[in-house]
């Protein structure tokens, strides 16, 4: 019996949820299929175009968050509520399809789901990690949890101390996920990303599939010798990335309300001469760092482009912005956009990012520098990866309030878009890196081998 499916079980926010999409279909286009699983609150957006794909199916997670989870609720709990009805979704799943003659032959999950690798254990079904951060962050925590807890926590309220980890660039504090560092308020993020790591170890052959490419990140994807790291990014959608699948540039799932009146805005714009500034699709600015972007973006006097969610309540951010009215001016302020359509639109110069790795990698895979600004989890190891690593961006530095002053913002920006020498360079390497990850995705580039050759294994 020729079984090819496989099972794709999903954390619920977008930042996973876009990443795993992208992998499940160039799984389909291998020939498998697939059911994915994640909270009913995500499902309900999903697109036409990919509710409708030949060799997908989706069950729901009922975990009681109809609306789903934002940041500011009860995290903990909201994990612990996930992880009893979702072990109990999985193993239903599972247990029928076995009953019924077609069984789930592997198991997927993405970051903070350990709970399915214990699933799949118990119903004797192999899994795998889905890693949708970069290698070099695995490999900070595995050090972390493995010879390095000490030295990071006897330091961690010196954002300076330097720290060497075996086969990686040398690191300050600052530059570590803030989930290690004393001001970390999520105190269940380390035990679960211990607990993947504890389940990763225990496997005799431990794989772990990695949201990057090869030429990304050479020693990072080889930095530990007992986990076999298999990259299969850059994830993201195929129409902005190898043209495969050109129906593909409106499968991106987003959790907010749609509305594109910014491309004909971008579409008047002379080439790379517009900042776009998001920080994602969780995180929410101070009134005051707001003000201090506001200000940094007037003193640049260059067109922006800048999406600043509604709250939840519905309540439009920007209007607490003193200079709204002459920011209006100047640029456009969207609650919504297509994130790859604006960072491949040719009018982009620079990218302001809070440096999530899906931010991230999409600006290296549209050429974009960037204007690294950090706020939580792998985005400050991501922000010194980009200036320091790929050379493709500067990263701008808070006070000790952990403000960023308009100054330091106009400071940056300039160094990006004008600045002679360094920004010729971001811009060079900018092009290089979105050449690699095309090549990455080609038929027979790095991307393609490693997962024709899970598909093989699996």
């Amino acid at each position: 019996m020729d079984n090819r499916s496989i099972l794709l079980v999903a954390f619920p926010w977008q930042g996973h949820i876009n990443p795993s999409l992208q992998f499940v279909k160039r799984l389909i286009r291998m020939g498998l299929e697939v059911t994915y699983v994640t909270s009913a609150s995500v499902l309900r957006h999903m697109t036409q175009t990919t509710a409708t794909q030949e060799g997908l199916t989706f069950a729901p997670i009922l975990d009681g968050y109809d609306d789903g989870v934002k940041i500011d609720d009860d995290i903990e709990r909201f994990m612990s509520e996930l992880r009893i009805h979702g072990s109990n979704t999985v193993t239903e799943l599972i247990t029928v399809r076995g009953n019924e003659g077609r069984p789930i032959m592997h198991v997927v999950y993405t970051i903070l789901l350990p709970w399915v690798a214990e699933v799949a254990q118990h119903l004797h079904i192999p899994s795998t990690l889905l890693w949708i951060q970069p290698a070099t962050i695995l490999d900070i925590y595995y050090y972390y949890f493995n010879g390095y807890e000490d030295i990071i926590r006897n330091n961690g309220n010196d954002l300076s101390f330097s720290i060497e980890l075996p086969g990686l660039p040398v690191f300050t504090i600052r530059d570590l996920p803030s989930f290690l560092l004393p001001s970390n308020t999520q105190h269940g993020a380390l035990p679960t990303l211990k607990e993947h790591l504890e389940r990763v170890d225990a496997e005799t052959n431990p794989k772990v599939l990695v949201n990057s490419f090869d030429e990304l990140e050479p020693e990072a994807l080889r930095a530990i010798e007992k986990l076999n790291m298999i990259a299969v990014g850059p994830l993201v959608p195929s129409a902005f990335l190898d043209g495969k699948d050109p129906s593909d540039a409106s499968s991106r799932i987003d959790l907010f309300q749609k509305s594109n009146e910014y491309v004909e805005w971008l579409n008047s714009k002379p080439d790379s001469s517009v900042i776009y500034i998001s920080f994602g699709s969780l995180f929410v600015l101070s009134k005051q760092q707001m003000e201090e972007i506001a200000r940094g973006l007037l003193e640049s006097q260059r067109p922006f482009l800048w999406v600043i969610r509604e709250t939840k309540n519905g309540e439009k951010q920007e209007d607490k912005i003193s200079c709204k009215e002459e920011l209006e001016h100047q640029g456009m302020i969207v609650s919504w956009c297509s994130q790859l359509e604006v960072l491949s639109h040719p009018c982009l110069g620079c990218f302001v990012t809070h440096c999530g790795w899906n931010s991230s990698l999409e600006s290296l895979v549209a050429g974009v520098p960037m204007v690294a600004f950090p706020q939580w989890t792998d985005q400050g190891t991501n922000a010194k990866l980009i200036e320091d690593v790929w050379k493709t961006g500067v990263r701008v530095t808070a006070d000790e309030e952990g403000l960023v002053s308009s100054d330091e913002i106009k400071k940056s920006i300039e160094m990006v878009m004008a600045g002679e020498e360094r920004g010729e360079e971001m811009r060079r390497n900018a092009k290089k890196w979105k050449d690699l990850a095309r090549e990455a995705v080609k038929e027979g580039g790095s991307t393609d081998m490693n997962l024709k050759a899970f598909v093989d294994q699996v």
